[in-house]
């Protein structure tokens, strides 16, 4: 039977998505790019934005015409709006199965019952906040371990995921209530994870955790914090390249990061940390446990240990109770921080969460927008100068694949398409060659550059 996924969010999600299709591989289904071709969609969800649930609400609808003439169809619906929603989202008439984060290896079983009994199936955790029982860890580990292997939409390399869920409790962020109560992985467990990727061809992993340099294991008398991670994972044969998302500002364990990341030349100089805003009002309203000027100071270690290091944020406009002194207060801390990029996004308030509960979303949608506009045109500036330094240097990257728009720079010649790859400072570069590349690390000279890409030749 063929099974169609579609994934929505974060790099979290597409991990999970690259579980569940090994596992559903190995139990005799057929993965394929077309509904059409179907027997079951299964549809991976998003809750951390409004809009990420409209998605999925508008594929819903459509799968709901498709299954009036192909009643058959199992259309099965995972990740953190399964969890979110519960039985109310089983209510719905395309949905017949819905499974939470913690629930996935059950997927396979649950698709084939509703295959088997064509009844609707709800596996989701009642308790999210519980710590999870040893029945449901053990059964996550081994899921983990048995089907973490190369995602191969993405030639030679892998996410591993190094700790589940989140404490944090950020006001306006509903993953602690989606994803459940923070817990680190074992590090003898990641680390056979990563080897196994290694003899299948890894050259690139890149560790996940909501907040990955939070990372706390302990055995023992022992401490292992991400920074041991690290260190261990740069001495498996194979694996060149080592990242990790997302950080939080937090001197936790800052230092040692660092420490590894200017010591090893297999950890890159990247370092994803999110502000969210550069007003200590709005910081303190979000939860968020520094000021802006800590923040910075932040910034300034980690360009002090790690030369050349890359920096990138995160940012929410428009969160209740920001005025135009607060939008100001975090235009001002992108033009200090010099992002390589940041990801920005209008708030939208999530459902149970401490914002949408004690805080009234005050800010007029067309003062969101054209916040969300103005900062874009800030780090845009920032991003053009910062690719402009490249022009005319000779780059490394870790070649992904063909391009998905082609058309900003023509292909030359038969057999050397356009590619796309990224630096160890996590740069977009776009050049022509031929397409066995992928995979393969390459050097290219920067020809051309934008604010968010690099054009190059192949070296």
């Amino acid at each position: 039977m063929n099974v169609f996924l579609q994934t929505y969010g974060c790099q979290m999600n597409k991990l999970d998505t690259a579980l569940v299709s090994s596992a559903l591989r190995e139990a005799g289904f057929s993965l394929t790019d077309s509904v059409k071709e179907s027997d079951v969609v299964l549809i991976n969800t998003c809750s951390v934005r409004e809009h990420a649930e409209q998605r999925v609400f508008s594929h819903l609808g459509h799968l709901k015409h498709i299954k009036e003439t192909r009643p058959n169809l199992i259309v099965a619906v995972i990740g953190c709006m399964a969890q979110r929603l519960g039985a109310n989202l089983l209510d719905h008439e395309a949905v017949d199965i819905v499974c939470g984060p913690a629930q996935i290896p059950q997927i396979t079983e649950l698709v084939k019952k509703a295959i088997n009994e064509k009844q609707k199936n709800l596996a989701v955790t009642e308790k999210i906040r519980q710590k999870t029982n040893d029945y449901q860890t053990d059964a996550l580990e081994k899921f983990e371990s048995a089907y973490g292997i190369e995602d191969k939409r993405i030639p030679g390399q892998a996410f591993v995921r190094v700790m589940r869920g989140c404490n944090n409790f950020c006001s306006y962020c509903v993953v602690p209530y989606v994803r459940g109560p923070e817990v680190s992985r074992p590090p003898a467990k990641i680390i056979e994870q990563i080897k196994k990727l290694a003899e299948a061809g890894v050259k690139q992993v890149t560790l996940l955790g909501q907040r990955v340099n939070a990372y706390k294991y302990t055995a023992g008398e022992k401490i292992h914090c991400l920074a041991d991670l690290l260190e261990t994972a740069s001495d498996i044969n194979g694996i060149e390249w080592l990242r990790f998302v997302t950080n939080y500002p937090s001197e936790e364990f800052f230092d040692e990061i660092l420490q590894v990341m200017a010591d090893s030349p297999k950890v890159c100089n990247y370092l994803h940390i999110p502000a969210q805003s550069g007003s200590d009002k709005i910081l303190h309203a979000m939860n968020r446990h520094y000021t802006a000027k800590q923040y910075l100071e932040l910034l300034d270690k980690a360009r002090a240990a790690v030369a050349d290091i890359a920096i990138a944020g995160d940012f929410i406009v428009g969160f209740p109770g920001e005025i135009e002194e607060d939008f100001q207060a975090t235009v001002d801390l992108v033009h200090k921080a010099r992002y390589k990029n940041c990801f920005i996004f209008k708030y939208s308030p999530r459902p149970g969460t401490t914002a949408d509960k004690g805080l009234k979303d005050d800010v007029p949608i067309e003062v969101k927008k054209r916040r969300n506009t103005e900062l874009l045109a800030v780090q845009e500036t920032i991003s053009g100068q910062l690719s402009r330094d490249f022009l005319g240097k000779e780059v490394k990257i870790l070649v992904e694949g063909p391009s998905k728009k082609p058309h900003l720079n023509s292909a030359v010649g038969e057999g050397r398409p356009q590619l796309v790859g990224r630096t160890a400072r996590d740069y977009i570069v776009v050049f022509n060659g031929p397409a066995s590349l992928a995979g393969e690390f390459v050097r290219v000279k920067i020809i051309k550059t934008s604010p968010l890409t690099l054009f190059g030749e192949l070296m």
